[in-house]
């Protein structure tokens, strides 16, 4: 019997250490590596605030703020992918991406420059906002106009929360930024906008974001938020939802 069990006893520890490396390799390849663009924002974030750190399902790695009950991305959504693992389909043709119903993103000027990419993130149509597989990471959401308003009206209103919102100076906002103290640590940026069909614009002078709602007036609209180097205003108005825009998420 002494024989059987110093047999028996090694299959056992080698069948057990077979199937944790089967399991462990399963599990490596599940990994998301660490995305490319993650240290490469150029952004100039509010050194008086504590920020804290997110990581969506493509490997980004964000800074985030919170800003009243709201927990905030400080940073331009930059994922690739859903958050149960599709794929977001990059569309780097205008005609294509004017008929769209379906969701996509693309970088301004179809640029694949990293630092560009890491410090505005890219711009997605609200089909994309709006998909069932979810572009949010696990445990946030992209904010609806109810929740930017709650935040607006935290920052003391529309009339002047745009100057709390933006990156201060004009490393990447246009001369003059009014009013611009990024007091929030929201740390807003001008990422522009991609036209329906030809045209991207407005990079530095417009930074403009999607929510995650419906327009009330045209089944074809969406509402998004806006902010300008020009003034402290937040702007926002009902948009076709084949426009590329800005996404910022806010913590469930």
């Amino acid at each position: 019997m002494k024989k059987k069990s110093r047999i028996w006893i090694p299959l056992f520890l080698l069948i057990g250490i077979v199937i944790t490396l089967v399991f462990s390799c399963e599990n490596d390849n599940n990994i998301i590596p660490d995305n490319p663009t993650n240290g490469k924002t150029t952004a100039i974030f509010n050194p008086n605030k504590i920020y804290g750190t997110l990581t969506d399902q493509d490997g980004n790695v964000y800074k985030t703020i919170t800003i009243g009950s709201q927990t905030w991305m400080a940073e331009n959504l930059r994922t690739r992918i859903y958050r149960n693992g599709g794929p977001i389909p990059e569309v780097t043709d205008s005609l294509v991406w004017a008929y769209l119903s379906t969701g996509g993103y693309c970088n301004y000027n179809y640029t694949s420059n990293i630092d560009t990419i890491a410090t505005y993130g890219r711009l997605y149509n609200w089909y994309a906002v709006n998909d069932d597989r979810n572009i949010a990471p696990e445990g946030w959401h992209v904010a609806t106009n109810e929740e930017w308003m709650t935040l607006v009206n935290y920052l003391q209103g529309d009339t002047i929360a745009g100057g709390m919102l933006k990156e201060a100076g004009t490393t990447h906002w246009n001369n003059p930024n009014i009013g611009a103290t990024n007091e929030s640590g929201f740390t807003a940026l001008p990422g522009g906008y991609k036209y329906a069909k030809w045209v991207f614009a407005e990079i530095g002078m417009y930074g403009y974001w999607w929510t995650a709602s419906e327009g009330n007036e045209i089944d074809e609209f969406a509402w998004h938020v806006h902010l300008c180097s020009c003034y402290i205003l937040v702007g926002g108005c009902e948009c076709p939802k084949n426009f590329g825009y800005s996404v910022r998420c806010v913590k469930d």
